[in-house]
């Protein structure tokens, strides 16, 4: 989380940073107005700037997966930026409003717009010419953010509505780019700070397109079908193996794909559960969770026609302790059962305790899950929260009294995970022998 953490707190100090230095005598000013305007540029600057960046990141550039710790992670970040975003651009509006709220309420006299004493040249007075239609079509832009902005944050607006809606800030984002190069102060294109905000416009703009165009992962992406479905109704899971049609490049434990099922719903991600052999074969476990996993439980087939783009993330199992705690919550086992899986085919001499908690007992599951362990020769923990309680930091101690020269590898429910890692970090554990996968992307 820390490199995440850093590439936001970094982006925002870069852009504040190229804003300040294009304005040096920013500090001399007086004045409401003058302020209201430099807070008026800077928010546009800001906002402009994050949404760029998460538009950048929204295409899944595998190139910067080593640097932010993986596609879950970037996607965090992804979604950090949409919020600062949304924002900076609630600023920005206020401040361009205020002043004509002000004037209707007689508070203020209306503001005479002064103008540089200075010729414009050609692009300059272009740019003048359509201030008033940037205004206008920057506030038809500002309303539509927010909405689909909000609609993106409600965990309970329908995936596949999302998955429709939420590409629709891609034309947002190229109304906006006119919106600033229009209205950003023409002196500030020849500073730093315009050279960034145009490189960022440019590649943010072509990323832009290339959603809108629906080519997100297209060169990633393998056409497949299912060729078998274990359906595990007692823990509500779907075991299901696809076999690929097309040249897959290989994946790693603990990698995650995007599938779809049905192109009405779109690309779902799901953690693969398979070894790669270089088969094109693919194994999935799917948990019951929403609209659309439910209904695969019931309507999924032998033989149906799937989409496979990826792999994707960075939970891998690389590490220099010879100890491991692997710890799966749930459907979080799915990263540990294919990493057994290729131990079992390639042992990489480490010790390793497993262990994996569930609030349904099914023994065929469980059955296959020993299987796994046995194979790669990992000490399984099984607990199940009604018997066993639920697990915590100082069970984990209890049964490996070394825990402190373990590398801790957690996939399942983020509160969880948040517990853990800072009951470990709390008692000791250096922070970069926690790893954590987001369970959550959206």
């Amino acid at each position: 989380m820390k490199r995440i953490q850093w590439a936001f707190i970094g982006l925002l100090i870069l852009l504040t940073a190229l804003w300040w230095a294009a304005n040096p005598l920013l500090w001399a000013t007086q004045g409401v107005l003058p302020w209201r305007a430099a807070l008026l540029d800077w928010t546009g600057v800001v906002a402009m700037g994050v949404m760029g960046v998460a538009l950048i990141l929204a295409v899944r550039p595998v190139l910067f997966e080593p640097w932010l710790g993986g596609l879950d992670k970037m996607y965090r970040l992804h979604k950090w930026l949409g919020i600062t975003a949304l924002v900076a651009a609630i600023v920005h509006w206020l401040g361009a409003q205020a002043p004509q709220w002000l004037v209707e309420l007689g508070w203020m006299e209306r503001p005479v717009r002064v103008r540089s004493g200075d010729a414009p040249g050609v692009v300059q007075q272009l740019l003048g010419s359509q201030r008033g239609l940037a205004e206008s079509v920057g506030e038809v832009a500002f309303y539509a953010l927010v909405l689909l902005t909000v609609l993106a944050l409600i965990k309970r607006f329908p995936y596949r509505w999302f998955f429709k809606t939420h590409r629709w800030l891609a034309v947002v984002y190229l109304v906006l780019v006119f919106h600033t190069v229009v209205l950003l102060r023409w002196r500030e294109w020849s500073t730093p700070l315009g050279w960034v905000v145009a490189m960022l416009m440019v590649v943010a703009s072509a990323a832009a397109v290339h959603i809108l165009l629906r080519r997100v992962g297209q060169h990633r992406q393998a056409v497949g079908e299912v060729a078998r479905v274990d359906r595990l109704p007692t823990v509500g899971v779907l075991d299901i193996t696809i076999e690929l049609k097309d040249r897959w490049v290989g994946h790693e434990a603990g990698q995650f794909v995007f599938v779809t099922f049905d192109t009405r719903e779109g690309a779902h991600p799901f953690t693969l559960t398979s070894a790669w052999r270089g088969d094109g074969r693919l194994g999935l476990l799917i948990k019951g969770l929403g609209d659309h996993t439910n209904s695969l439980m019931t309507h999924l087939q032998v033989g149906q026609r799937v989409t496979v783009e990826g792999p994707y993330g960075q939970f891998n199992f690389h590490g220099q302790r010879a100890h491991q705690i692997w710890i799966g919550g749930g459907i979080g086992i799915t990263p540990f059962v294919a990493r057994m899986k290729s131990l079992a085919l390639q042992p990489d001499g480490r010790s390793i305790d497993l262990f994996h908690t569930t609030t349904e007992r099914d023994e065929e599951a469980l059955a296959l899950l020993r299987r796994d362990a046995a194979h790669a020769k990992v000490r399984l923990h099984l607990l199940v929260d009604a018997q066993d309680g639920l697990l915590d930091m100082q069970g984990i101690a209890a049964a490996v009294p070394n825990w402190q020269h373990c590398d801790v590898w957690f996939c399942g429910p983020a509160a969880f995970g948040q517990t853990l890692r800072r009951d470990f970090l709390a008692q000791g554990l250096p922070a970069d022998a926690f790893h954590q996968e987001l369970f959550d992307i959206r």
